[in-house]
């Protein structure tokens, strides 16, 4: 399974696509963040290819109405045969509020409230909400009165279009596990995701589908280093002081003192420094590193872990053909 990150150039996408396919991978996946989106990538992947799914990881909810995401997610899915996932998620305040122009708020709240109204639109229900974060039909400050409630006009090829979230913290996994079909982590530890995230049970037939950067290579120490600056760039740099999500959850996995030295180094613009100081451990534990043998062995921790796919970020058409030699 493909992931391609925010900031990739798309028509890079395509010939990879192609090879996942031809090489039996189940999806393939774009993100977005401020750079390009992930729909349109999407759009050009599911008409290049026949039988591979598509996904967002992510949606960003601040950027969409819910209204706009469930026109957008029947489109995708209606055109490509049935074969989108929507993958959802909040992002950060630091996109919220710096690039969106939204109040960060209560994310937890407003993606309870986005589901649910893009899952009303998706059965094609006669829309009403009313809730503390969407009010439909409008009629707040400004409001003419002539709102009314409507209906989807097409007709989706599946009303139950998969719905994955992307949650990191505590309560924000276990609303993923109570109201979405799917979970999308980042930087997932096979070892001791459970522990750090609270999670006791998860429930049958949910999907749990980790974005896992991939790294193959005779010099694991050279592996290592190529993904250490985006992690210093997430753990160090995605948010600010108290209010960094990833640095947050590197510091549950055990690494809290490593954790704020990469935050130290990196908000004092010395980025090298910052991802020199991510350990080799942390690399190996939540990356795919190394030649193919090491890569295989550390592909049981995965297949225990309760993972039920793994979205494998790599842009080395050697390691999809290795990935799916080892997973055949």
């Amino acid at each position: 399974m493909g992931y391609a990150p925010p900031g990739t150039n798309p028509t890079e996408l395509v010939a990879l696509a192609q090879e996942a396919e031809r090489l039996d991978f189940d999806s393939a996946w774009a993100a977005e963040a401020w750079g390009t989106d992930c729909v349109t990538v999407l759009s050009w992947l599911a008409a290049t290819t026949t039988r591979l799914k598509i996904g967002s990881a992510i949606m960003q909810i601040p950027a969409r109405s819910p209204a706009m995401t469930a026109m957008t997610a029947m489109t995708l899915d209606l055109m490509s045969g049935g074969r989108f996932v929507l993958g959802l998620g909040t992002s950060g305040p630091q996109v919220v509020e710096g690039w969106h122009g939204d109040a960060w708020g209560k994310p937890l709240g407003k993606t309870r409230e986005y589901v649910e109204i893009v899952r009303t639109i998706l059965r094609r229900e006669t829309l009403e909400h009313h809730g503390e974060h969407y009010d439909i039909p409008y009629g707040g400050p400004g409001a003419t009165g002539l709102g009314k409630p409507l209906k989807l006009m097409a007709r989706p090829l599946r009303a139950g279009i998969p719905i994955y979230l992307a949650a990191i913290a505590p309560k924000s996994v276990a609303q993923a596990f109570e109201i979405a079909d799917g979970w999308l982590p980042i930087y997932f530890s096979p070892e001791r995701w459970r522990e750090a995230l609270d999670v006791h049970e998860v429930p049958e037939g949910f999907e749990i589908a980790p974005n896992v950067h991939v790294a193959l290579g005779d010099d694991v120490q050279a592996c290592r280093d190529a993904l250490k600056p985006v992690l210093a760039l997430y753990v160090g740099g995605m948010g600010a002081r108290g209010q960094n999500f990833y640095n947050a959850l590197v510091a549950r996995y055990g690494y809290e003192a490593e954790a704020a030295m990469i935050q130290d180094l990196y908000l004092e613009g010395k980025h090298r420094e910052a991802a020199a100081a991510v350990p080799d451990a942390l690399v190996d534990e939540v990356s795919l590193v190394g030649p193919k043998e090491q890569i295989a062995d550390r592909l049981e921790a995965w297949r225990e872990s309760g993972a039920t796919t793994l979205l494998c970020a790599t842009f080395d058409v050697d390691a999809l053909r290795v990935l799916a030699e080892l997973v055949a």
